[in-house]
């Protein structure tokens, strides 16, 4: 068949032929057959919504930010975040079902055993889903860390690939979860998990340094008292060879020492000389040493590029985690897989500054938001952090909630010890439901259940105002007003005759209006979005 330069001009025969033969092509990729999921099912006829809880919010300080704990689906949840926190997270961190077939992972209300022939492709959908919902979150600068075993890393490498592009991979991290070995393993005792990265724009992705440890400056001694402190030898000699840079060393013995074969030398002759000259080459302590270089530990950076490998010494281990969450909760039963603080820890501190907005969807017992909060502490930070996480055996209710409770608040530990408060704000969220079908009267009630995703969204949670028709909230300088009914603009108007501050102002409409006309004379004041209309239009989006 000879191919026109134009498939329109293409024969009906034509076009079948070549469909047949693209589907033939070998695809490079990762490939399942998708399982649909109740939950997301569910958003065709009806749509997610946040309900405050009120008797669980805990304020400690108007000035710091209010962080968020949401009780439900996390599927449900990131619905909502689409339309609240578009682009505005910085650092997004789960610990999914690792998909062992040990009761870790429930599928539309089953657990999914080893003997699941659509194991893989169960776990891949439900996170397939989310995936998706949770890129759209971050920032061009954000970055996900997700932690893994041995049962899934494959999957979700090739998974995220898909989801954020090969080239914003960042790290495959191995962390070592484990300090000693079961010996009662048949082949290997595994020790360590998975913590895989990526950003969302690999190009506007600036990771922190780590301060240098203790540890590290260990490695610098001044082993010939050199005036200038502690230093470390490093490698003088460099591969591949470069030809003018290979020369004879002389050393103070008279030793002729050549660098070793296929290397030559970092530092060319003349180089070599001046460094000679100001005591910066090492000969050892024996003669048959080969020189080094001295490197001065007065003359590194205090921080230092992290590794792809995190020892248990570092960032703690599983045992760690449980301890940490006994001494919180002593009546509670230790979770299999916790993660523990310093692990976290130094996940933002790589990833996040004093503003940064955290995000963990996976929250289970709310290590996550306790690690926000006490590095905030440390460095009077204002790191926000949002968690979510169903209630499947309580773990919301009994286990992250009371947690952060007590990190924010102080409590006794397991020992009878009393631990000071974190301080921070907390508002505590149940995902609801209200009718999808597109009539007024669901458009209206979508509204009404709206007051507390566009209080998150705009960040205003304190009230000024609360009236049957209209109500406005505010932050230290931001305010945000909601109007139930167009016939109440006038008395809104009034109502913000004297505050100074700009609005955000959300106005029912069945049909999409602005009412632009009717705040033309403060016009520079206020910001007006129709509402349901800007959450429909997300959920479009998702829903589809």
């Amino acid at each position: 068949m000879s191919k026109k330069n134009n498939y329109q001009e293409w024969t009906k025969e034509e076009l079948v032929a070549e469909i047949e033969r693209l589907k033939k092509r070998k695809k490079y990729g990762l490939v399942w057959e998708d399982k649909p999921e109740d939950v997301v099912e569910m958003c065709k006829k009806k749509l997610p919504v946040l309900k405050e809880i009120k008797n669980k919010g805990i304020l400690t300080d108007h000035k710091a930010p209010v962080n968020l704990i949401v009780e439900g689906d996390n599927y449900h949840a990131l619905s909502v975040l689409n339309y609240t926190h578009e682009k505005k997270v910085d650092m997004i961190y789960i610990d999914p079902p690792y998909n062992t077939g040990n009761k870790d992972f429930i599928f539309n209300d089953k657990y999914v055993d080893s003997e699941d022939g659509y194991r893989h492709s169960k776990w891949l959908s439900f996170m397939w889903q989310r995936l998706l919902l949770a890129k759209n979150l971050l920032k061009n600068g954000g970055v996900i860390f997700v932690s893994i075993d041995d049962n899934e890393v494959a999957q979700l490498k090739l998974l995220l690939d898909e989801t954020f592009g090969e080239e914003n991979f960042v790290a495959n991290i191995i962390w070592q979860k484990a300090y000693s070995p079961v010996n009662l393993r048949k082949s290997f005792s595994a020790n360590h998990d998975f913590i895989v990265c990526y950003a969302r724009k690999n190009t506007s992705l600036n990771l922190n340094q780590l301060p240098r440890t203790e540890e590290s400056a260990k490695r610098y001694k001044n082993l010939d008292n050199d005036p200038r402190g502690p230093w470390k030898p490093t490698d003088l000699s460099v591969g591949p060879a470069v030809e003018k840079n290979i020369y004879e060393i002389i050393t103070p013995k008279g030793r002729k020492v050549l660098p070793p074969k296929g290397r030559s030398w970092v530092l060319s002759k003349r180089r070599f000389q001046e460094f000679l000259k100001d005591n910066r080459i090492w000969f050892g302590s024996n003669q048959n040493s080969v020189p080094s270089i001295k490197k001065f530990l007065s003359e590194v950076k205090d921080s230092m590029t992290p590794l792809t490998m995190w020892l248990y010494q570092e960032v703690g281990h599983n045992q760690d985690a449980k301890k940490e969450i006994k001494s919180i909760l002593p009546n509670e039963l230790p979770f299999d897989t916790p993660k523990p603080l310093k692990l976290i820890d130094r996940i933002l501190r790589l990833s996040t500054n004093k503003d940064s907005i955290v995000l963990d969807f996976m929250a289970g017992s709310g290590t996550t938001g306790h690690a926000v909060l006490e590095l905030n502490k440390e460095d009077d930070g204002n790191r926000q952090f949002i968690l979510c996480t169903n209630n499947e055996n309580n773990i919301c209710t009994d286990v992250c909630y009371p947690r952060i409770k007590k990190v924010i608040e102080g409590y006794k530990n397991s020992k009878g010890e009393k631990v000071e408060g974190l301080g921070g704000n907390l508002k505590y969220l149940k995902t609801d439901f209200v009718d999808a079908e597109p009539t007024d009267r669901n458009k209206k009630k979508l509204t009404e259940q709206a007051t507390e995703m566009l209080c998150i969204k705009e960040e205003t949670f304190e009230s000024v105002l609360d009236r049957k028709d209209f109500k406005i909230f505010k932050n230290s300088n931001h305010y945000t007003g909601i109007i139930f009914d167009q016939l109440a603009i006038p008395e809104f108007k009034k109502a913000i005759k004297d505050i100074k501050g700009k609005f955000s102002v959300y106005i029912f409409s069945l049909g999409g209006d602005t009412f632009d006309e009717e705040f033309e004379d403060v016009k520079q004041k206020v910001k007006l979005s129709p509402i349901p209309e800007a959450i429909l239009r997300v959920y479009r989006r998702i829903f589809r």
